[in-house]
């Protein structure tokens, strides 16, 4: 590529209180349009703001966690502009002191690690949701007033790809810190894209479009990659890159004018008359810093540390702060980290991508997935076997033993029985078993192979390999 890219994320987070920013309206989601208003939220004349501290708290959880300088002294503006979703007719923000600001966030990339830096993290309100129809619009207040914490990162992601794994890192960092439910399909998370490109060993950015509309991180890489395509063919005609907004189309897979250019002084931001400067002490935030849990990067470090596994095992698991808790449970019971990690990582999740739910929607318990692992371990089930009960598990919540029961699963150890297959086996199978005498030791996986398929997996594969070896070595 000639051109050097520049992409900076602006995150809008809903953070889970109960109540509004600056009133007591409930933020439940999903009740009747405009149930949940009040004169503070919908602006009537005379209101006055009240600030929620569970929303302070939290975002300051958030700066911490993101390494951010916290101020030690905010403040609320008023950003105005008018539209229909927001009923004051401006919005109270953060302008010129933010909550907090210069922090960072690392990824380990196909390069190696690289700091993302943050711009700043502040607190604003939601506006309200606004629903097109072919000839009308109509407006939901419910959601205007909703604390929403904005995290601003610096334009040093080069990439699309770069991009989805910062927002997944934050997304993990978020729900780790339990201060929102992440949830981007209703809306609680959200997130804005601002890119430039320049030629290469250029030091100057060059022009911006923003890119909203984007309602997974699939569609921001999505409609990166298809704006890094559109901007790359104007430079190339020599042509000049408009400072836009655009929205994403996603059913057609290109970008479309929202707006033209817009700055600061077009909001005109002044100072909220309604709510005081705030002082932030030292103590408040070492006490609120006390509280924030073992973060991801922490919990990936003593995973590796502590239970030996791979480092991409602990990647893997840490991403969720469920599934950390639901491995450590099941390792508590029965110590074989590895092996609880490759049944974790591989069949549970591959079941909940394809149902598309969360560990928690299941009925699977770490008591009944440690003694599973045990079994196998013990050759009282064979790995085949355990495949077979494991969905039925997950859906049930019934103990490996009851299931292999319930689905006549039970596996063959009795050493006569088994001995009389093989036997059949060797008697059918002359050709592997000559191979095996005369060097060709894979001869005896066909073998195991074909025990197993006889017995329809029940045999167990330790004791079949033990016999079949003694049979062949012998004759």
């Amino acid at each position: 590529m000639k051109y050097a890219v520049n992409i900076g994320l602006e995150v809008h987070l809903q953070l889970s209180t109960k109540s509004k920013a600056f009133c007591s309206c409930s933020t439940q989601f999903g009740s009747s349009p405009n149930s949940q208003t009040c004169p503070v939220c919908l602006g009537l004349p005379g209101s006055l703001p009240v600030f929620n501290s569970e929303a302070f708290i939290s975002a300051i959880k958030v700066a911490l966690a993101l390494n951010c300088k916290i101020a030690e002294r905010m403040k609320f503006d008023r950003k105005n502009y008018y539209y229909p979703d927001l009923p004051k007719n401006f919005q109270i923000s953060q302008y010129d002191k933010p909550l907090a600001k210069d922090g960072s966030l690392e990824m380990q990339t196909k390069e190696g690690i690289k700091k993302i830096d943050i711009r700043r993290v502040h607190l604003e309100e939601d506006a309200a949701k606004l629903f097109h129809e072919e000839r009308y619009s109509l407006i939901d207040y419910n959601r205007a007033g909703t604390p929403l914490l904005e995290i601003v990162s610096e334009p040093n992601i080069s990439s699309p790809d770069e991009a989805h794994l910062y927002l997944t890192l934050l997304k993990s960092l978020l729900k780790y810190l339990d201060v929102s439910d992440c949830n981007m399909e209703e809306g609680s998370l959200r997130c804005d894209a601002n890119i430039s490109l320049r030629k290469e060993g250029s030091g100057n950015l060059g022009v911006k479009t923003e890119l909203k509309n984007m309602n997974s991180f699939k569609s921001v890489k999505n409609a990166l990659d298809y704006e890094i395509k559109r901007q790359s063919s104007l430079l190339d005609e020599g042509e000049e890159v408009a400072q836009e907004t655009l929205l994403w189309n996603a059913d057609k897979g290109i970008t479309a004018l929202m707006r033209s250019k817009e700055e600061a002084h077009d909001y005109r931001y002044f100072p909220e008359p309604d709510l005081t400067p705030f002082t932030i002490t030292k103590e408040l935030i070492e006490d609120i810093r006390r509280k924030i849990p073992e973060l991801p990067s922490n919990r990936r470090a003593r995973f590796v540390s502590q239970y030996g596994i791979p480092e991409y095992d602990a990647s893997v698991l840490t991403q969720e702060k469920r599934m950390a808790d639901f491995f450590e449970e099941t390792v508590k019971l029965y110590s074989n980290p590895k092996g609880i990690s490759n049944w974790i990582m591989g069949d549970l999740s591959g079941i909940l991508n394809e149902k598309n739910i969360s560990i928690d929607e299941t009925r699977l318990s770490p008591v009944n997935l440690a003694k599973m692992v045990e079994m196998v371990d013990e050759d009282t089930i064979s790995i085949k076997i355990a495949k077979a009960i494991f969905p039925d598990m997950i859906d049930t919540g019934d103990s490996p033993e009851t299931t292999v029961k319930k689905k006549g699963l039970s596996q063959i150890s009795n050493r006569d029985e088994l001995e009389g297959i093989i036997a059949q086996v060797i008697k059918g199978n002359e050709k592997s078993v000559n191979d095996y005498k005369s060097g060709k030791k894979n001869a005896l996986i066909f073998l195991v192979g074909q025990v197993m398929k006889t017995t329809k997996g029940k045999a167990s594969p330790q004791i079949v390999n033990e016999i079949l070896k003694n049979k062949l070595e012998s004759e």
